[in-house]
């Protein structure tokens, strides 16, 4: 019997269900149960009626889970798997932004610990951010970490002023203008579909912004037979597997998430098999963070858009 094999007897034994992020190895995502986006893996985790919440991602998506469903086992195989954003901001820098701004609505990115969620107004992810700031009647949102998501959101905002804090994508960031410049030139017929996360001299040069899966969906649905994307590589595996027939490039660099990668086939038998890396959150805490997330999910999700 061979570890998939092994893998699934072990989900059915222990009544598990498997979520990946579509950053995770290929061979990772064609074990799981649901592939998805920060979103869409957030409501399958609350979802869930199974015993076993098994999260092939990074340490906020599996604590995010155990927030939304608190009576499951949630595991992360890969313990280590951290976000170097997510790291870039810290209760205390919130509650100091709250002090020098008491009328903004404090708004942050699910890419963070439960500490910066609780003290915070509302969450959102790459696919809902516009439409949750939207939603938010303030004058002033403050909103944490990443600066580039920041940044696409106020375009849509106008009227609103947006204080941002400083943290990044250190993947995201690191496809440039240049490389944009670059791969249009050596494939003209080419869609550039890149995330939000991206800063803002790559999404001016792009034809469509998304989160991971409205990218997937765009090159689905678009008569466009080539495409530049510019996100984590781990989406590629997806979009070769729903698009055999169209043509999926890089912006010139392998964009790889390191955190992501460190998922393997082999750490998810192991944490089923031995119920390892169980993921366990203060319950005041998370009674305080539930909010923002609930406050999320009250919103509609938009798709994806282009300014």
């Amino acid at each position: 019997m061979n570890v998939q094999q092994e893998i699934k007897k072990l989900k059915e034994e222990k009544n598990a269900i498997i979520l990946s992020h579509f950053y995770q190895p290929g061979e990772v995502q064609d074990i799981a149960d649901i592939v998805g986006d920060s979103l869409e893996l957030a409501k399958a985790a609350r979802d869930a009626d199974n015993d076993v919440i098994v999260f092939c991602g990074v340490r906020f998506m599996a604590e995010t889970a155990k927030i939304l469903n608190p009576k499951k086992n949630v595991l992360l195989p890969a313990i280590d798997a951290g976000c170097l954003m997510a790291d870039m901001i810290s209760a205390d820098e919130v509650l100091h932004l709250k002090e020098e701004y008491p009328n903004a609505a404090v708004m942050c990115y699910v890419n963070s610990d439960i500490e910066v969620k609780a003290v915070s107004d509302i969450c959102c992810t790459s696919s809902n951010a516009v439409r949750v700031a939207q939603s938010l009647v303030e004058d002033e949102i403050i909103f944490v970490p990443d600066r580039c998501l920041g940044d696409y959101i106020s375009q849509f905002l106008p009227q609103k002023k947006m204080i941002l804090a400083e943290g990044f994508c250190p993947t995201h960031m690191r496809i440039t203008a240049a490389d944009i410049k670059s791969a249009r030139q050596a494939k003209p017929q080419a869609m550039v579909l890149v995330h939000p996360e991206c800063n803002p001299e790559v999404i001016k040069l792009s034809d469509f912004v998304g989160s991971t899966s409205q990218i997937i969906e765009k090159a689905v649905a678009s008569n466009a037979k080539e495409f530049i994307i510019g996100t984590e590589q781990g989406v590629l595996h997806r979009l070769d597997q729903r698009c055999p027939n169209k043509k999926f490039y890089n912006t010139g660099r392998l964009q790889t998430c390191i955190n992501m990668k460190r998922t393997t086939i082999d750490t998810v038998y192991r944490a089923l098999k031995s119920m390892e890396y169980q993921i366990s959150v203060e319950e005041e805490m998370a009674e305080k963070a539930i909010k923002s997330l609930e406050r999320m999910f009250s919103v509609t999700t938009p798709v994806g858009a282009k300014l």
